[in-house]
């Protein structure tokens, strides 16, 4: 399955794309993390959320959608 994903904030400073297509043969979002860590080895020291749909999901949320944020710690106030 091809995935689009989006990185934000540090994130995409970290791997200097906003925006990238990956091939993914795997079926959770620890798979999806796998992967990224394998590309982007900095990712692995950094504390980041995985959306997909608009929601956010965890380490076993099986992918389904083409499209997939990476979300750096956001803080409220």
């Amino acid at each position: 399955m091809k995935l689009t994903i989006k990185y934000f904030g540090l994130l995409a400073e970290l791997t200097q794309c906003n925006e990238e297509e990956i091939e993914f043969s795997g079926a959770n979002v620890s798979d999806l993390k796998d992967v990224l860590f394998q590309k982007y080895e900095a990712l692995k020291i950094k504390d980041f959320q995985v959306a997909q749909n608009n929601e956010l999901t965890t380490n076993k949320t099986t992918v389904t959608a083409t499209e997939i944020a990476l979300l750096p710690p956001f803080a409220g106030g």
